[in-house]
C-alpha cells in the first residue's frame, strides 16, 4: 500500500426538579446536572443518578498501516474517557474519507482495527458518520461513566503532590520522521506499542492512589497539557527534564529537525507561563511540547501513595513535583 502518513472549567450547576418545565404539546425532558463543562478531558453530568462523560476526537493518519491506524485513533478518542477516571461503553465512528484516492478495502481495515480497541476497552461500537473530504481522518465520540465521588480532573493538583507520567514522549517527532522517510514504520514499532496501549490501567491506579488531578497528554504535549493544569491556580509544576520518558530515537530525530510544527506553536504559546534552565537544549524543549498521540496520563499525587503503582509492573516515571506558586512551569 502507498504510504499516507504524510482547559478545565466547571459549568454552573443546573439543579431542580427531575423535569425541567416543557411547552406546550411537548413531553418534559430530564434535569441535566452539568458537573464538569468546557475546558477539560470531557464533559460531565448526571441524568437521572447516572454519572456521565461525552468526548470526541479525531486524527489524521499517524502510520501507513491502515490497520494500526483505526486502533491508534481510538485508543486517543477513548483516552479523555480514562483521563476523568471513567470506563467507556459506547462510541460512534467519525470517519473522512478522500473516495478518489482510496477504496472501501482501506476504511474497512481502519474500521476493524478501531472495534478491536473499543472491544479492549469494553465497549461498542453503536454507530457513526462518515463523509467525502481532500483529507483522511478517522476518530470516534465516546460516551462513558464514572463514579461521581471519583471523578479525575485536570486541576487540583496540590503542593508536595509528586508529578507521574505513563507514557514515554516522542511521539509526535517519530512519526514526523515516518512521513519524511527518515524512519521506517518497523522503527516505530515501540512507538505503536505504546500508541495502541489504553489507559485504563493508569486510571484506575490514579483513583487508587487518590490522585489530586489527571490528564491525558495529547495534542499539546507534555508541557502543554502540564500548563493546563496549573494556570489560575495557586501551585507551579517544577519539571525535571532528566526524569521524562523518552522513546528510542527521539532525540536523534530531534536533532536532525523531524519536530511536528506542532511542537513549535505549543512551545510559542506557552511563552510566558514556561521557564527553563539553561541546561535544558533546544531539542529537550521540543520534545516536553511535541504533541503526542494516545499519548499516558499525568497524574498528581501524594508521594506517599507512590506505592501503589510500585506494587504493579505499570510503567511510570516520576517527574517532577508541586510546589506553591502562581501557575507556571518551570522545566530544569
Amino acid at each position: 500500500m502507498d504510504s499516507f502518513a504524510t482547559g478545565r472549567v466547571s459549568a454552573p450547576s443546573a439543579r431542580g426538579s427531575e423535569f425541567s418545565s416543557a411547552r406546550c404539546g411537548e413531553s418534559p425532558r430530564p434535569k441535566v446536572d452539568v458537573l464538569v463543562g468546557p475546558g477539560d478531558d470531557g464533559g460531565v453530568y448526571t441524568l437521572r443518578g447516572m454519572t456521565m462523560i461525552e468526548t470526541v476526537d479525531f486524527i489524521t493518519p499517524v502510520v501507513n498501516d491502515p490497520f494500526n491506524y483505526g486502533a491508534i485513533s481510538a485508543a486517543n478518542s477513548i483516552s479523555d474517557i480514562y483521563a476523568m477516571g471513567g470506563m467507556p461503553i459506547t462510541a460512534l465512528a467519525i470517519a473522512a474519507l478522500p473516495t478518489c484516492d482510496y477504496d472501501t478495502t482501506l476504511f474497512k481495515e481502519i474500521l476493524r482495527g478501531a472495534v478491536q480497541t473499543i472491544k479492549k476497552a469494553g465497549a461498542v461500537l453503536i454507530g457513526g458518520h462518515s463523509m467525502d473530504a481532500r483529507e483522511l481522518m478517522f476518530g470516534l465520540s465516546v460516551t462513558g461513566i464514572v463514579d461521581a465521588n471519583t471523578i479525575l480532573r485536570a486541576q487540583g493538583a496540590k503542593e508536595g503532590d509528586v508529578l507521574v507520567l505513563t507514557k514515554p514522549l516522542g511521539i509526535g517527532i517519530l512519526t514526523t520522521a515516518l512521513k519524511t522517510r527518515s524512519l521506517s514504520e518497523e522503527d516505530l514499532s515501540e512507538a505503536i506499542g505504546w500508541m495502541t496501549t489504553l489507559n485504563e490501567r493508569a486510571s484506575k491506579l490514579a483513583i487508587s492512589a487518590g490522585a489530586s488531578a489527571c490528564t491525558d497528554v495529547t495534542g499539546f504535549g507534555l508541557l502543554g497539557h502540564a500548563y493546563n493544569m496549573v494556570r489560575d491556580s495557586d501551585v507551579d509544576f517544577i519539571i525535571a527534564s532528566g526524569s521524562v520518558p523518552i522513546l528510542d530515537r527521539t532525540r536523534e530525530m530531534a536533532a536532525a529537525g523531524k519536530s511536528p510544527g506542532g511542537a513549535f506553536k505549543n512551545l510559542t504559546y506557552l511563552e510566558g507561563n514556561v521557564s527553563f534552565s539553561q541546561s535544558v537544549n533546544r531539542e529537550t524543549r521540543l520534545i516536553l511540547a511535541d504533541p503526542q498521540t494516545s499519548g499516558g496520563l499525568l497524574i498528581a499525587m501524594n508521594e506517599s501513595r507512590l506505592g501503589i503503582l510500585d506494587g504493579t509492573d505499570m510503567f511510570y516515571r516520576a517527574i517532577g513535583e508541586v510546589t506553591k506558586g502562581t501557575g507556571k512551569i518551570h522545566v530544569a
